[in-house]
């Protein structure tokens, strides 16, 4: 119990037989419930699990037959606390590298009524970034991450949340009741799917500052870069598609679609028509003067209408956002509690 709020716990878990009773050592006493979801492991997790549970009652485990991705072991980690009521629900990895001692920075937020889902951000101060404990965060995975976290704003709205990729988090019950989970991204990207849901239905978000941890000989994230970027892009682009009809034209409507969709669909015909053009030229056919100018007027147009288009959304997106007390501003820091 935190604040006359009951807190759940889930940990995703696929072969962490090393890690895990380390991650459940690190379990507050604030922490009602702890859900252990494995997911189709093949080590000793689950027998980790069971024999924890004997001294620890909070532990409970759940199984699945069949690898679902961590996305949809957090979904049934989710769907089960409903069934249970608890007021929050907090989700870690189970490798021991998320900083439960920060748990209460999550919470606050919520239990003051500021926000409905908290996400970690290793990146909001340089000392939690580069200098943290006992490893320091790989350079290559900031590049990877800044490149998922642009598509990522676009595709979920939320422009002023940062390091979309972190699996640290809680949310409140309305959230949780409100999403349709079966819906929702079971695979690696899953914590970018969720943030599209959270903002198609109209949760405030908010980004808490954590310490990152890397522990030496340990698997990292499964972010490799680009090659993570093209992974996720299609779920993102679906996302982002979904996300436009379901909160601009089938609740509630809005321009700003036919911002996107014409400088989508300007861009795409200038991009197309410049390509031409080059073909053409390359082949002795020649360009004229106002072939030219009219595939550069396409340009022009389709991303002056996908950068209207951007800022609606990012304005609509504001008030999603929790305000800074001292400057009244929409911004991702908030002094806590």
């Amino acid at each position: 119990m935190y604040r006359n709020k009951r807190i759940a716990l889930v940990i995703p878990a696929h072969n962490e037989e090393k890690l895990i009773l380390a991650t459940l050592d690190n379990v507050p006493g604030l922490v009602d419930r702890i859900y252990v979801i494995d997911d189709a492991s093949t080590d000793g997790t689950a027998l980790c699990v069971r024999e924890r549970a004997v001294v620890d009652p909070r532990v409970c485990l759940l199984q699945h037959a069949h690898n679902r991705g961590p996305g949809g072991a957090i979904i049934t980690g989710y769907k089960q606390t409903l069934v249970d009521d608890y007021d929050i629900v907090v989700v870690i990895g189970g490798d021991n590298q998320m900083p439960l001692d920060q748990i209460c920075d999550f919470l606050d937020p919520l239990v003051n009524g500021a926000a409905d889902y908290t996400k970690g951000n290793r990146f909001m101060r340089r000392r939690y970034a580069f200098a943290n404990v006992p490893g320091i965060m790989p350079k290559t995975r900031l590049i990877g991450n800044a490149i998922i976290s642009a598509l990522t704003k676009v595709a979920s709205g939320y422009y002023k949340i940062v390091d979309v990729v972190d699996g640290y988090t809680a949310i409140n019950l309305d959230a949780l009741e409100a999403i349709d989970w079966d819906q929702a991204w079971h695979g690696y990207g899953y914590p970018m799917d969720f943030l599209i849901r959270l903002n198609a239905y109209g949760f405030r978000v908010k980004d808490i500052s954590r310490r990152a941890i890397y522990l030496p000989g340990e698997r990292q994230s499964q972010i490799k870069g680009l090659r993570y970027a093209l992974r996720v892009s299609p779920m993102l682009a679906r996302g982002f598609l979904w996300r436009l009809w379901n909160k601009y034209v089938l609740w509630n409507f809005h321009p700003l679609v036919f911002f996107y969709f014409s400088g989508l669909g300007l861009t795409l015909l200038g991009l197309l028509g410049g390509l031409w053009l080059i073909y053409e030229q390359l082949t002795g056919v020649g360009v004229s003067g106002p072939r030219a100018v009219l595939d550069a007027m396409l340009l022009i147009m389709g991303t002056q209408f996908l950068l209207f288009a951007m800022m609606f959304d990012m304005q609509e997106s504001l008030d999603l956002l929790p305000m800074d007390r001292r400057t009244g501003d929409r911004s991702t820091r908030l002094d806590k509690g």
